[in-house]
């Protein structure tokens, strides 16, 4: 059967499935990056890092909150329902940047030894310091780049710790200083705050990047009843299930936009294999996973290769014969039939 092949490509790198270990809290030490390569990860996208002194601070303020339906705070643990919404304020990785490199290269030679791709990623800070250690992850022998412009964060961050860039200008200009630094493919990773992510994503490759990633989480308030003040104090990075949709959305635009040869990464709202499915359907070539795994353990990711697997083959598809059929299909309102008084069915009695 077709179905056992997971392997999909993106840009100029093939992976032995389209799993990919997002990068968050539990990637920060060495034991969980090593621990996504053993689950089985096509690839694996260390915890971000820069030159700012207040983006590191930021993790040592950070604070987690997992909530339920009713907004109510719920525990954070691996038995949590993987509905729950989880509300963050995150910060990049502690380690300076020469640590933290010396990392990753060890961590690579790992990646290699179980056919995993390891994907070092820098967070905007300021362009010049951000193009000197791009060229140094490239000295290091590392194979690929992520080229974060997309946090949630930079609005309530302190001045220049971290960058939301929502103008498709800007992220041509950015996105072509790093690319004309390297010769090593970059992935740039775009914010969802925006109505123009598939415009975004056209600035990205235009000015040379190889894949682009949709989109980082959204920034949102959630204010506790008991204590009228809001969970975490302020605004975080807010995400879970629910945001799968908006990140379909996107993918298909951005798939329309760009074409589809043009290699995309969803992010944002997949807890699992069947999720991996949805995102590739709606045109992602691979998918991240991140707060499932920070909160239910790295199984998920063993989980979710299995269970993609499962759906290939039950449907006699390779993965990569999933990319793009739901978003291939997608039609425009003005494309869809009338169904005369069908809305009539979904009211209440009363409106009769």
């Amino acid at each position: 059967m077709k179905g056992h092949d997971l392997t999909t490509t993106v840009g100029s790198h093939r992976l032995k499935n389209p799993v990919i270990a997002a990068p968050g809290e539990h990637l920060i030490k060495p034991g969980g990056v090593m621990a996504a390569i053993h689950a089985g990860a096509g690839a694996v996208v260390v915890k971000s890092n820069n030159e700012s002194s207040a983006a590191k601070a930021q993790l040592r303020a950070a604070e987690y909150v997992a909530l339920d339906s009713n907004w109510n705070r719920i525990a954070w643990s691996p038995d949590t329902d993987p509905s729950a919404t989880l509300l963050t304020r995150s910060g990049l990785h502690p380690l300076d940047f020469d640590g933290w490199l010396d990392n990753c290269v060890s961590q690579d030679r790992a990646a290699r030894l179980n056919d995993c791709l390891l994907v070092p990623s820098l967070v905007l800070s300021q362009i010049d310091p951000a193009i000197r250690m791009a060229k140094q992850i490239e000295a290091a022998g590392l194979h690929v780049l992520e080229f974060n412009i997309g946090t949630p964060y930079a609005s309530e961050s302190a001045r220049c710790a971290v960058a939301t860039e929502t103008a498709a200008h800007r992220v041509g200009m950015l996105t072509k200083c790093i690319c004309d630094a390297v010769n090593i493919p970059v992935w740039v990773k775009l914010t969802g705050q925006s109505h123009e992510v598939p415009e975004l994503a056209a600035a990205a490759v235009s000015a040379g990047a190889e894949a682009t990633v949709i989109a980082g989480r959204l920034l949102g308030m959630v204010p506790d009843l008991a204590t009228q003040k809001p969970f975490i104090g302020t605004s975080g990075g807010i995400g879970g299930y629910w945001n799968l949709p908006l990140t379909c959305h996107w993918l298909a635009l951005s798939r329309a936009k760009l074409g589809p040869e043009k290699s995309i990464v969803g992010l944002n709202g997949a807890i699992g294999g069947a999720d991996v499915a949805r995102m590739m359907l709606a045109g992602a070539h691979a998918v991240g996973l991140s707060s499932a795994v920070m909160m239910r353990g790295f199984s998920v990711i063993e989980e979710s290769i299995a269970s993609l697997a499962d759906y290939c083959t039950s449907h006699g598809m390779t993965a990569e014969e999933l990319i793009g059929r739901a978003a291939d299909a997608r039609k425009s309102y003005e494309q869809m039939p009338e169904l005369n008084d069908h809305w009539a069915g979904f009211v209440p009695d009363e409106s009769s």
